[in-house]
């Protein structure tokens, strides 16, 4: 009786130790496979999560051939239980909906997974201290999925052809001309765990098919390289370059030019930035030049503008307070030096300069739906020829883009500058300049877009009859035929009103198409 009750209570925990293997088994083979079902819907699989069902010959998940999970058989509670129960966490997450139905995944699929944020220094953060190169970005960073991969960099380019039509009136005199325009952009940027490379483009050329010969190039480059020093302590090296030829109506243009003249800006600096618990302080060394080419008259002839050229040096401080991650406060000094290649003009003054400049404001970072930065300060250049009175300047400057909804941006930009003139005994003129443009998807595939400005350019004395007020309203359409391939059409107003002189009018129409990879 002894060895029976014996064999009974072995039997008894030999089937006791089966189980718990059985149990064992469960959580090693069931969890897996569940695990991988989660993965394969979270990565966007085209695939269907499913549950697998599971065998009481061999306890192991089994699926149809067809990639469908197979018809579950018997089993035993405790694994009908377990299966349950890994069901509900599933559910839990947004993975595995009820009746093998996969849920959307919660998550972005286009963002960088969390594995990948993890010691990320260079998250994509727009700066905003340069509108034109952060425009041409914000423009076409738009399609995440597009761009040419180099290496470890990203490249995001552009071609437009466009047929134009303008019209220009002053006074009565009214000239006509269609013409071609030809345009390249694009960006470059770094993907890398640490610093960041970006560079933007775009330029354009016209040419004049018929009318009056007044072709407008235009071209603008901007290049940053950021490096992550430490923590707290970030560097960054910049270089530009721009291209514009004068208006025929600018103050300083020469009257009766055919061609006006050109003007090429060269740029480069250097900053560190550095983070002092709540609060930020960085310097920065700029250098800029300005170089004009000749004008060509109407009798053949040019006239040489080098007198113009000159340099531009300035050493800029900046501190600011963290009242919130979203809102610094910042107060900025600047000191620096214009000096030009020619020690007097072609009027016998020495124009080089000293330059001090001072301002305040307040930088603002609250996501998608507003960020940007404005501030208000003084600016004045001290000219070392006596006869040139001091010229200063209220600065206004600054540039905000506001996300009110899904699909509507406004994106304003505020400049205060000073240019140099080369009138005998006038010593310049304030240049203030507002922008907004506003665009609104009417559909996913068509973008309406809005453009608004006034430039107000004012003399000191009686150089102040020369002062003109120019205002500009636009309107623009782009229609997305597919992913690589745009339509555009664009029609802009611009006039000029002068305190003494003849109004001028401009209009110009522009339809055209632009492939984007």
């Amino acid at each position: 009786m002894n060895s029976i009750e014996k064999r009974d209570t072995r039997g008894t925990g030999r089937l006791g130790l089966r189980a718990f293997a059985g149990v064992l088994a469960l959580s090693v083979f069931v969890h897996p496979s569940l695990l991988a079902a989660q993965q394969t819907a979270t990565t966007g699989s085209t695939s269907q999560a499913t549950l697998p069902t599971w065998s009481p010959l061999t306890g192991s998940g089994q699926t149809a051939s067809d990639g469908t999970a197979a018809t579950a058989t018997s089993a035993s509670p405790q694994t009908a239980a377990s299966a349950s129960a890994t069901t509900t966490d599933a559910m839990a997450t947004g993975t595995v909906a009820p009746d093998n139905q996969a849920l959307e995944p919660l998550a972005d699929p286009d963002a960088i997974p969390v594995e990948e944020d993890i010691g990320r220094q260079n998250l994509r953060v727009t700066r905003l201290d340069n509108p034109t190169a952060d425009r041409i970005r914000r423009e076409l960073d738009t399609e995440d999925d597009s761009g040419i991969r180099l290496g470890t960099l990203i490249l995001r380019p552009s071609i437009s052809q466009k047929l134009g039509s303008e019209t220009e009136k002053s006074g009565g005199v009214k000239n006509d001309r269609i013409f071609s325009e030809t345009g390249l952009k694009g960006t470059l940027t770094s993907d890398w765990s640490r610093h960041e490379l970006s560079i933007g483009a775009e330029g354009a050329w016209q040419e004049t098919l018929s009318g009056d010969d007044t072709d407008k190039p235009s071209a603008n480059i901007d290049a940053r390289l950021r490096l992550d020093l430490a923590d707290d302590t970030i560097a960054t090296l910049s270089g530009s370059y721009s291209f514009g030829r004068e208006d025929s109506d600018d103050p300083n243009a020469v009257t009766g030019a055919t061609v006006q003249s050109g003007v090429h800006q060269y740029g480069a600096g250097a900053s560190i930035e550095r983070d002092f618990g709540l609060i930020r302080g960085s310097i920065a060394a700029d250098v800029m030049r300005f170089q004009y080419s000749d004008a060509q008259l109407s009798d053949g002839s040019t006239l040489e503008r080098s007198d113009r050229n000159r340099n531009r040096y300035a050493l800029t401080g900046r501190v600011g307070y963290e009242l919130s991650p979203a809102l610094i406060p910042f107060v900025e000094g600047t000191i620096g030096r214009i000096d030009y290649d020619d020690v007097t003009d072609s009027n016998g003054y020495r124009r080089s300069a000293d330059l001090y400049g001072a301002r305040t404001g307040v930088a603002v970072d609250l996501g998608e739906k507003l960020r940007g930065e404005i501030a208000v300060g003084h600016e004045i250049q001290k000219f070392e020829d006596g006869r040139l009175a001091e010229l200063s300047a209220l600065t206004v400057d600054g540039n905000i883009l506001w996300s009110p909804r899904e699909g509507t941006s406004i994106d304003v930009t505020l400049d205060t500058s000073i240019d140099p003139s080369t009138t005998a005994g006038v010593n310049g003129a304030t240049i203030h300049l507002l922008t907004a443009l506003l665009s609104h998807d009417l559909r996913t595939n068509l973008v309406a877009r809005l453009t608004g400005g006034t430039t107000f350019t004012r003399y000191d004395g009686d150089a102040a009859t020369a002062d003109t007020t120019a205002y500009l309203a636009g309107a623009g359409l782009t229609w997305k035929i597919n992913r690589h391939l745009d339509a555009t059409a664009d029609l802009t107003y611009e006039r000029t009103y002068y305190t003494s002189g003849v109004d001028n009018d401009s209009l110009t129409a522009l339809v055209g198409l632009t492939a984007k990879r």
